[in-house]
């Protein structure tokens, strides 16, 4: 199956078609230098019939232009996100936080996008710790969550989310970014080498295409389990899967555009990378009730960054199963 899907960049907003929103992906390879951010990094892979221009909302069409950055601000547009909790200790920790408008007030409306009003994601600093958290708003604009950080170091949040409409023209999508601190003895881990395939939960997850600086590119995300095509990927949040690119060193998120396609055994994307570096690719993805993460490290830009194609026999496999879907 084929779900496309544009990357933002999320800088002043995200890098990367990584604006401020969030995604999906696959293939990778260059990226240029984040700009205005729009919508979050975070794009979803859209289930059978629902079309890639249905991605999050703010990102902006058209692969041609660059992408701009997001979630590098922790204020953007008249809207700050504020942290009440932000030095959470080790372990399972409750995180609080609300959205202030240009007044300082909490902000209580928001527009529904893939079943919820805001998507929370915490990333440590050193790329290893992912977490895609599901906040619950009170009457009063606070939002709560709890949150497993395994270890104290530099942690950062973002807050994807489309206030409530106004005006003709609707509102846009805003991304934004604070830092954590968990204190204790911290010793950052390496970034994890480049690999066109990551483990998890007993499923192979394949990365192929290439993330170029300011030009679009096909990513395309393979899954399979005990060597066959897994072609029952389930809906997760409205969508086949969700991808999140950060870039190493400043942590700008990357937004990806789904396309319309199936439920497996391919996800795949269309991204524009907002400038050179390395980036971290984090997919989720739904199976058996479970959601599960496949972690990639991508470099874009400069020489060797292209992964090696997706081996069409995934492809041949999940057809004749009759489980790929028109994408």
């Amino acid at each position: 199956m084929n779900t496309g899907v544009k990357i933002t960049a999320f800088a002043a907003a995200l890098a990367a078609t990584f604006g401020t929103a969030y995604g999906v992906g696959k293939g990778v390879g260059p990226v240029d230098e984040p700009k205005k951010a729009e919508h979050g990094g975070h794009a979803e892979a859209a289930p059978k019939g629902e079309g890639a221009a249905e991605g999050h909302a703010g990102h902006a069409e058209g692969a041609a232009s660059a992408p701009a950055a997001g979630g590098l601000q922790v204020s953007e547009g008249g809207y700050t996100l504020a942290l009440d909790t932000p030095t959470p200790a080790v372990g399972r920790s409750t995180l609080k936080f609300a959205i202030k408008d240009a007044a300082g007030k909490k902000v209580t409306a928001f527009t529904t996008e893939h079943g919820k009003e805001l998507h929370f994601i915490v990333a440590s600093r050193d790329l290893t710790v992912f977490r895609h958290l599901h906040p619950v708003k009170a009457v009063d604009g606070t939002w709560t969550v709890d949150a497993d950080l395994p270890a104290a170091g530099a942690y950062k949040a973002f807050a994807d989310f489309k206030p409530a409409d106004k005006g003709a023209k609707g509102a846009k999508g805003v991304t934004l970014g604070v830092d954590l601190s968990v204190p204790g003895a911290y010793a950052p881990k390496p970034m994890p080498p480049v690999n066109p395939t990551a483990d998890v939960d007993g499923y192979q997850v394949r990365l192929g295409g290439t993330l170029d600086p300011g030009k679009a590119g096909e990513l395309r995300l393979t899954v399979t389990k005990a060597g066959k095509p897994v072609t029952n990927l389930e809906p997760y949040l409205g969508a086949y899967g969700h991808l999140v690119a950060l870039r190493e060193g400043d942590l700008a998120y990357l937004h990806v555009h789904p396309n319309e396609g199936g439920p497996g055994p391919d996800v795949s994307f269309t991204a524009t990378a907002p400038s050179s570096g390395t980036y971290r690719l984090f997919l989720d993805f739904q199976h058996e009730g479970k959601v599960r993460t496949a972690a990639f490290t991508v470099r874009a830009g400069g020489a060797g960054t292209a992964l090696p194609a997706p081996s069409e026999a995934g492809h041949d496999a999940g057809h004749d199963a009759g489980a790929h879907a028109h994408g």
